[in-house]
Order: structure tokens, then sequence, then C-alpha cells
């Protein structure tokens, strides 16, 4: 079990490295005036998202349900276990919508600007402090 715990931890932190550089990147290529640097921009974001965020983001899950396998019962029976599994459910939604915000700046479709992106980037955070506190306080 402590295998599976540490691969998850793992997966996870590569994960959130992804999530978190993948909004800064589009804060950048929003703001990017040029056509070499932004075609760059391209690049980076789809192979950060393809090659890293997303096979993270799948070994998160399966190590995680693979945890939840081991006392099904006991977990489900604890509220923090709940309210985490809502914010890893917003956080995958959350890559799954950059994956769209990388097929959109693929498609020089992008009308929205890098404040928007700047704020929009601080969302995983607040839902890494959130599940972070919930495994280890286990407030509830």
């Amino acid at each position: 079990m402590l295998w599976v715990k540490a691969f998850h931890i793992i997966s996870l932190v590569c994960w959130f490295a992804g999530i978190f550089y993948l909004p800064r990147l589009f804060v950048y290529h929003a703001a990017c005036e040029d056509q070499p640097g932004r075609e760059r921009f391209k690049v980076m974001e789809r192979k950060l998202y393809r090659g890293i965020t997303t096979p993270s983001m799948i070994a998160t899950v399966i190590f995680g349900v693979w945890l939840i396998s081991y006392n099904v019962s006991g977990y489900f029976s604890m509220g923090w276990m709940h309210a985490k599994l809502a914010l890893v459910a917003i956080l995958i939604v959350y890559h799954f919508y950059c994956g769209h915000l990388v097929k959109v700046f693929r498609d020089d479709r992008n009308t929205r600007s890098h404040v928007f992106y700047r704020w929009f980037n601080e969302l995983p955070v607040l839902v890494l402090l959130a599940v972070v506190i919930l495994a280890v306080v286990k407030p509830f």
C-alpha cells in the first residue's frame, strides 16, 4: 500500500506541475505578438498537455482508485473523502478545459486576454490547498 501511495503522490505532483504551468503558458501566449512566438507556444502547450499533464492525471486517478480499493467502505464513510473526490472531479474538468484551450490556441481562435488567464491560473492552487488539507487534517 505504501508503494501505491508513493506513486499516487508522485503522479499528483507531476499533474499539478503541468496544471500550474500550462495556464501560465496561456498567459504568455495570449500576450505574444509575433507569429514565431505563437507557434513556439503551440508546441510547448501541446507537448506539456499530452506528454506530461494528461499521463500524470491518468496515473493519479489510477493510483487513487487503487488506494481507495484497500478500504472502500471505510473511505466512503468519511465526509472529507467525499469533499476531496468532488474537488478532484473539478480538477479533472479543469484539466480537460485546459485541453480545449490548447486547441483554441492551436487554431488561433483565442479571444481572451492574458489577464483572464492569470486569474484562470489561480483555481488549481485553491484546489490543491483544499485537497491537501482534507487528506492530511481529515476535518470531518
